[in-house]
């Protein structure tokens, strides 16, 4: 089946199967590999991709269901200034260990802070909830969120 989303902000045509997964259409056959796969049943959160704005685990989540639709990545993003305020956030708090979980935790944060969702840890806890992380032990990535709510750099 023929399929037309935009991707990364760039009208897409693909033939696809209709049973593909967002997440191998994506690594596999567009090359953007900073979705991961990891737990292939919509726990850890390491494939999270945004459509129309919102997360999604692209590890369970039909490419069929993004014609028309907007997909973003963290190659995507990684082109906006959001990007690297975001960025900027996790590195002087020191919320990023492996980067294994970094992309999909970032394009998480996004949305969240696109839909007014991080003016407080315990908005931020509930907005991570479906975020992994097996390095950091969560602090310091609430601590980056956090700051980004609250719209200014701590010292």
């Amino acid at each position: 089946m023929r399929i037309q989303p935009v991707l990364n902000g760039n009208s897409t045509v693909l033939e696809i199967e209709p049973q593909e997964l967002l997440l191998d259409v994506l690594r596999d056959r567009m090359r953007l590999t900073g979705a991961k796969r990891s737990c292939d049943v919509q726990v850890c959160g390491t494939c999270t991709v945004l459509v129309d704005g919102m997360p999604v685990s692209a590890c369970t989540y039909l490419a069929a269901e993004t014609d028309g639709r907007e997909v973003t990545t963290i190659e995507g993003l990684r082109e906006t200034d959001e990007y690297e305020r975001i960025a900027a956030a996790f590195t002087r708090h020191a919320a990023v260990q492996c980067g294994f979980c970094t992309p999909a935790m970032v394009l998480t944060v996004h949305a969240a802070q696109q839909a007014g969702d991080i003016t407080d840890e315990h908005l931020v806890r509930r907005e991570l909830a479906g975020n992994l992380c097996r390095c950091t032990g969560y602090r310091a990535i609430l601590d980056a969120v956090v700051e980004l709510g609250q719209g200014r750099p701590e010292a």
